[in-house]
């Protein structure tokens, strides 16, 4: 069997590439590829000699995983290329290489190839006598269709342009639930007003709420007969976006015969037309007259482009639409596609598209176990999209029918908090391919559509069970989430210090806000004051030992210098919890003010001892007289006639913000040696291993020291810690020591009288005036001692 090298070497080359592209990094020097990005990064200029395939290929690899070394969510989804992503990739090669070739052999290949791939595709979808029609923007298929259609209803269009279309103006009709932006994009391209485009609302009482009201349409299309109009164009869902639900095709595409119109069909559903048993409403999809496949995401095939099959007669209007081209590279665009079918096969696509349905059909069965879980499918045998979201157990218990539930915001709130499962469900699972989908009438859900996501993430039934598994797990705490904020806002309202923040959209238990009692601050110092307060709460708060989560809230939420606290259990005590924020707001509060105003004490006790002592070296010097203040005469004179000062020091009492003389002071050392230090009382209480803050006694069951439970020591250990507003702990008594200060005269300072020198112990004048002046310089110090 001949090879041709040039294939032989692209295969080798891609096979190579792959390799290097999926390694990731070396294990041998994970930090060498990040320095050498860190220098390719950097444009410059082109080398020279330039560079092998193997650098270059290195340098797509290290820019791939750029991101890698820096924190990323551990969820992310990777798309898993198999040997059937590989054919894909060599498609793309394959086609610039026979590009290359002459025309005629060209034209043979490009001929064969189209021709395949279409017949594949219309036998496998069950679409007789179509053609095809392949294009990279999914949304392109439907413009060439318009084109088709305005040239084929209007005769002059290929002469007269758009002014033929002043006569009767063109009408295109989607459904409400058609993807967004896709009207507006076809009036872009074709020239046409916004008037032109015309949206159907879906059913309100009868049917599903995300079908198209045919009855309306039907009427809709009247008026614009009557008015002139042509309508053209009709976009139905066989699939919705959204939901997923399938519009009643066969009466659509009556109602298009009865008017003359065109139907267009889209959606995830019509991949179900490959299987054997498919349902009648998707099956009266094949009588339309253009449809528009995804095949990539359907089969995991990455780069492949999307297909638009449609009937047609007329091939000269289908090139003037753009339909088809006469050049040979346009049609290489299936070569991707042509290949990657022949892989896998008729039975490889239908058994990727059955194990998807069937991964729907697995959730859908065990989603109807949970009691607070609502699912949202048109047809439960043979859906493939699951759409289900949590609603709280008693809300369908509210009286009236009313939408918000039993509490003002209902429908906010739990929008919120399935947005969080949804992000959890994606976290912990992230082979589900789970997302977050919003509907009209029912809010914000969680969508599973295997269809699109199960090829490419690999997802199996055992992620499936996962799935269902982790559910039941986060159930509980959304119920008891949304049970408890009733109950954080009442106990939140009778504190007066605290603030309740009113953020629908925050899921989780609440916001509070902890409000200083400061009444005399202007708005710019009280606001500073407020962020100050409650970023050192956020702070202590994060430091308890408790299974709660505070937060700053979201992002770019519109409440800002507020505590979030996050997803609530079953045992949580939410008065205890209120209690210890309010608690810690106020000795964070108490203590900030305290140290404010002790610097002001402080500048004036000092002041006022320099008064007092002023005053105190002015008496001395009237009771020494003048003659003492001689240095030698005053020497001679204490010597013959020692004098004893009555002057006495001061200590400065920052409790009491006084000033008080030593003299109890020193007596009380004098007898008992020196002043002990007080002692600090403990608390003989330990908290046991394993306990957490806020939970309610007996909660936890028959294990009462469990991690999941907190009572008896754990409640006490809290209480006593952070004390209740209703028993504020009075301030700490500060101590009686302080500050003292011994007169000072600025001349010569005078000590207590001491024993005169005697001839008997043999000391010299000299030598007692030296040991004088040392002890008077001991003498002379400052005490502090500070306690709060």
């Amino acid at each position: 069997m001949m090879v041709d090298p040039t294939l032989a070497e692209m295969g080798k080359n891609l096979n190579e590439a792959m390799k290097i592209l999926e390694d990731g990094r070396k294990a041998s020097d994970p930090d060498a590829d990040r320095r050498q990005f860190s220098r390719s990064s950097i444009p410059g200029p082109l080398q020279g000699d330039g560079q092998d395939v193997a650098s270059i290929l290195q340098l797509v690899q290290n820019l791939m995983h750029e991101d890698e070394g820096e924190d990323k969510p551990s969820h992310r989804r990777m798309q898993n290329v198999g040997e059937q992503g590989h054919m894909a990739l060599l498609g793309h090669s394959l086609a610039a290489y026979i590009s290359v070739l002459d025309r005629e052999r060209l034209r043979k290949l490009i001929t064969r190839i189209a021709s395949d791939t279409t017949l594949w595709l219309c036998r496998l979808f069950r679409y007789e006598s179509g053609s095809a029609y392949y294009h990279e923007d999914d949304r392109e298929g439907l413009l060439k269709v318009c084109r088709l259609v305005i040239n084929t209803r209007y005769e002059d269009y290929s002469t007269e342009g758009y002014t033929v279309l002043n006569s009767r103006q063109p009408v295109i009709y989607q459904s409400a639930t058609c993807r967004p932006g896709l009207g507006q994009h076809l009036c872009s391209q074709l020239g046409l007003p916004l008037s032109s485009l015309c949206t159907v609302p879906c059913n309100t009482m009868f049917g599903s709420q995300h079908q198209m009201d045919i009855a309306l349409l039907d009427k809709l299309i009247r008026e614009d007969v009557e008015t002139g109009k042509l309508p053209l164009l009709l976009i139905a869902n066989a699939g919705t976006p959204g939901a997923g639900h399938t519009d009643k095709l066969g009466r659509l595409k009556e109602l298009c015969e009865q008017y003359g119109m065109w139907l267009h069909i889209e959606g995830v559903n019509l991949a179900t037309l490959a299987l054997g048993e498919v349902s009648s409403p998707v099956t009266a999809a094949t009588r339309s007259d253009s449809m528009t496949l995804t095949l990539g995401p359907w089969l995991g095939l990455p780069a492949v482009p999307a297909v638009t099959l449609y009937r047609h007669e007329d091939p000269a209007l289908s090139l003037a639409a753009g339909l088809t081209s006469s050049q040979p590279v346009e049609k290489l665009r299936a070569l991707p596609l042509w290949l990657s079918l022949q892989y896998l096969g008729h039975d490889g696509i239908v058994e990727k598209i059955r194990h998807a349905v069937e991964l729907s059909q697995q959730l859908l069965e065990k989603l109807k176990t949970l009691a607070s879980i609502k699912t949202s499918v048109e047809d439960e045998l043979n859906s493939p999209v699951v759409v289900f979201r949590f609603s709280q157990e008693t809300s369908a218990e509210s009286s009236g029918g009313s939408v918000e539930g039993y509490f003002a915001g209902e429908r906010e709130v739990l929008d919120s908090l399935n947005r969080w499962l949804c992000e959890r469900l994606a976290q912990l699972v992230p082979a589900s391919g789970v997302d977050i989908v919003e509907l009209e009438d029912e809010g914000t859900c969680v969508r599973f559509t295997p269809l699109m996501t199960a090829a490419a993430l690999g997802t199996q039934r055992c992620d499936v069970d996962l799935l269902v598994e982790r559910l039941t797990e986060l159930v509980p705490v959304l119920n008891c989430t949304l049970r408890l904020r009733l109950d954080f806002r009442e106990e939140v309202y009778r504190h007066s210090a605290l603030s309740y923040i009113e953020d629908l959209s925050w899921p989780g238990l609440g916001a509070v806000r902890y409000e200083p009692r400061i009444e005399e601050l202007n708005d710019s110092k009280r606001q500073l004051e407020v962020e100050k307060i409650n970023s050192e709460l956020l702070v202590k708060l994060g430091d308890l030992d408790a299974d709660l989560i505070f937060s700053t809230g979201l992002e770019f939420g519109p409440e800002k210098d507020c505590i979030f606290i996050g997803m609530a259990t079953e045992d949580l005590d939410v008065a205890e919890l209120v209690d210890t924020i309010a608690a810690l707001g106020r000795d964070i509060e108490e203590n900030g003010r305290l140290l404010e105003n002790m610097t002001e004490v402080v500048r004036k006790g000092i002041q006022e001892a320099e008064l007092q002592l002023q005053k105190d070296n002015q008496d001395k010097l009237m009771e020494e007289g003048v003659l003492r203040q001689i240095p030698l005469v005053g020497s001679v004179l204490n010597w013959f006639s020692p004098f004893q000062s009555t002057v006495k020091g001061r200590t400065f009492n920052l409790a009491a913000g006084s000033l008080d003389s030593t003299e109890p002071i020193y007596s009380m050392k004098a007898q008992t040696g020196g002043l002990a230090s007080p002692e600090t009382p403990t608390s003989s209480a330990k908290r046991l291993p394993g306990q957490r803050l806020f939970r309610r006694e007996g909660a936890g069951g028959s294990d009462s020291h469990s991690e999941t439970s907190s009572v008896g020591q754990a409640e006490d250990l809290s209480r006593e810690r952070f004390p209740q507003p209703t028993t504020p702990n009075p301030p700490s008594p500060v101590p009686d020591e302080a500050v003292s200060v011994a007169p000072e005269n600025p001349e010569t300072p005078q000590v207590p009288a001491e024993p005169e020198p005697t001839q008997e112990n043999g000391e010299s004048l000299d030598d007692w005036e030296r040991s004088r002046t040392k002890g008077r310089n001991q003498d002379f110090r400052m005490e502090s001692s500070l306690s709060l």
